[in-house]
């Protein structure tokens, strides 16, 4: 990092300005990583693709993921949860809602500000 681009975010923190490009919004890649890391042990493919799933619309997906980050005691935030549900919705599931459509707006938002 150059010593530019330091000074510039230590003033920022020390203003309480967050950085841009260091924003959180829901990110399905940050959720392939969580989900590789902390759940593929015990899933396989068939987990999703079974006749008896227990995530049914965006809401169930986002329940499932929780209960069983809780399971498993990772601690996640909420922004850790929706990034999983969304990356798995991506993969899996494609439910549509309200929720997804805001998501996804903001995704769009980071991507075209980490363009500048």
């Amino acid at each position: 990092m150059s010593v530019i681009r330091r000074l510039v975010f230590i003033l920022s923190i020390c203003c309480g300005i967050t950085p841009l490009a260091y924003a959180r919004t829901p990110d399905e890649s940050r959720g392939e990583l969580l989900y590789s890391t902390h759940c593929n042990t015990c899933h396989s493919l068939q987990i999703h693709w079974r006749e008896q799933k227990l995530a049914t619309d965006w809401k169930s997906l986002k329940a499932q993921v929780n209960r069983w980050q809780a399971y498993a005691k990772l601690g996640w935030r909420e922004e850790d949860i929706a990034d999983v549900a969304l990356y798995l919705n991506a993969r899996y599931y494609k439910f549509s809602s309200t929720e997804l459509k805001t998501l996804s707006q903001r995704k769009e938002s980071r991507q075209t500000l980490r363009e500048y």
